[in-house]
Formats: C-alpha cells, structure tokens, sequence
C-alpha cells in the first residue's frame, strides 16, 4: 500500500453518483458502491481526509463510511484521518431538526457535518434549530449547491469524479459537471473515471481523452464551457498515457492504484 508523509494531509473530495448508462459498460449499482466503498477505505487507511456532500440515506455513502472507520478504526492511522460531509442549504433546510441531531449523534464520532447557508457561511445545529424545515425555492436551490461546491473545491486538494446523472438537476449544470468545471478553474487535481459512463464519460470526451463520437451524449446544460480544457488542466500528477487509462478502465482496483499515485506525486510536490 502508498505510504504517505503524514506532515502533508491531502483532503479528496469524492464524487460517485448514478449512471444511467452504466449497464453499457457491463456495470451496474452495486459496481458504484464498490467503488464507494474501496475508494473511501483506501484513502482513509493512507491517512487522507475525505470530504463529500449529501447522501444521508438509508445505505448511503454516510452509512458505508461509518461501517467501514468502525471496521477498521484498530489500525491508527485510519482513526487519525478525517471524513467531512459538507450539507448545502437547500439539502438541510428541507431535513428536521431532530434528523440532524440524530445523524450527529449516530455518526459524530466518525463524521464531521457542515451545514451551509445559502451564502456559504458555515450553520451551527444550535442556529439551525431555529428554522422550521421548508421547501426551498428554485432560485435557492441554484446558488446553495453552486456555494456548496465552491467551498468544498477550496477546502480540498484534489477530487474524484465518478459517473454521475445528466438529467433533473437542481443546478445550473449537472453536479458532477459543475464540480468538475470549477476544479478545473481553479487548477485543483482532478481525477475522471470514464468507465462507469454517465456524466464523467462525457466531460473525458470533451477534454479529448474519449473519442467524442463513441455515442451520442445528452445535451445537458454547460458542455461547451469543458471545450476550452485539456488533459494538462487536470494537474493530477498523472502521465496522458496513466490518465487515458483512467478514462477507459472498469476495474476499481486499477484505477485506485492510478489515483493514489497521482496524489503521492501532488504530496511530493507540495513537500518542494
């Protein structure tokens, strides 16, 4: 396993959403989870933080990570690292009270939750006791994710993107896309995994790495805005040829392998 100089704690953001093209590549739901799953234990046992927004469901990655610290908390250098879940407003304005409270409470130990408000500032759960739960409005479910992301693109040093849906989003774009493009501009390492398709596939194809006419892709709002990036723009630390490679392949266990490499050379840089 990569050892990494725990002077340096890189925070990853991870992204791993729906496809709805995903049975094209002989994959399906229960590739994702997998793919939750190893990516969270890896990074958590290499001493990383992992950051992530959303997903308090019942099975959801909040669940998946708890059981797997739980699991694994005898080895220490996994009980250093630390996993925050970043809640957009319109997310937890929607949520009562008392399933905030309990998530705390239930995962607290293991999760770190930041409630946001539609400006980015960070809610206390004391402050947000005040509120009653409402529906939020279109206008502020368009710049509460928007903020939400902003904050997690500068609180991380790196993200990863797999799949994710191109229809029905609450945003201006589709979410993946969105936090893909603003890592772009701000030149955070970004890793793409194209072989779960959905939203990611379709970003590779843009950027040139995926042939653009593979299949047809959706026109989901903000395409074009990917055409002006190259694969030099991802800045993760990985050769064309390690990146191409990382668009294509299917198998978590190459494509974490990959990554980790990628983000032992941004450690190394950041030691000068």
């Amino acid at each position: 396993m990569t050892v990494f100089n725990e002077q340096i704690k890189l925070t990853v953001a991870v992204s791993i959403s729906d496809s709805l093209d995903i049975e094209q590549f002989g994959l399906g739901e229960d590739h994702l989870k997998e793919a939750m799953s190893e990516f969270a234990l890896y990074l958590l046992s290499t001493g990383m933080n992992l950051a992530y927004s959303g997903d308090v469901c019942k099975g959801g990655f909040a669940e998946l990570l708890v059981e797997l610290l739980s699991r694994y908390r005898i080895a220490e250098h996994i009980g250093k690292a630390r996993v925050t879940n970043y809640f957009a407003w319109p997310v937890h304005v929607r949520m009562p009270v008392e399933d905030l409270k309990s998530l705390h409470s239930e995962f607290g130990g293991s999760i770190q939750y930041v409630l946001l408000d539609c400006e980015g500032d960070r809610m206390s759960i004391q402050e947000r006791s005040k509120l009653l739960p409402q529906e939020p409005s279109d206008n502020e479910w368009l710049k509460g994710l928007t903020t939400m992301r902003k904050i997690m693109c500068k609180e991380t040093h790196a993200r990863i993107l797999v799949g994710g849906r191109v229809e029905d989003q609450k945003g201006s774009m589709p979410g993946i896309a969105e936090e893909a493009l603003l890592s772009f501009r701000r030149g955070q390492a970004l890793f793409l995994l194209g072989g779960f398709g959905g939203c990611t596939r379709d970003i590779l194809k843009k950027i040139g790495l995926l042939d653009s006419i593979e299949e047809a892709s959706p026109n989901w709002e903000g395409q074009s805005k990917f055409e002006k990036f190259t694969v030099k723009d991802l800045k993760n630390g990985l050769s064309l040829e390690q990146n191409q490679v990382l668009a294509e392949t299917p198998f978590i266990d190459q494509a974490i392998t990959l990554v980790l490499h990628g983000l032992r050379k941004l450690q190394l840089n950041s030691l000068g």
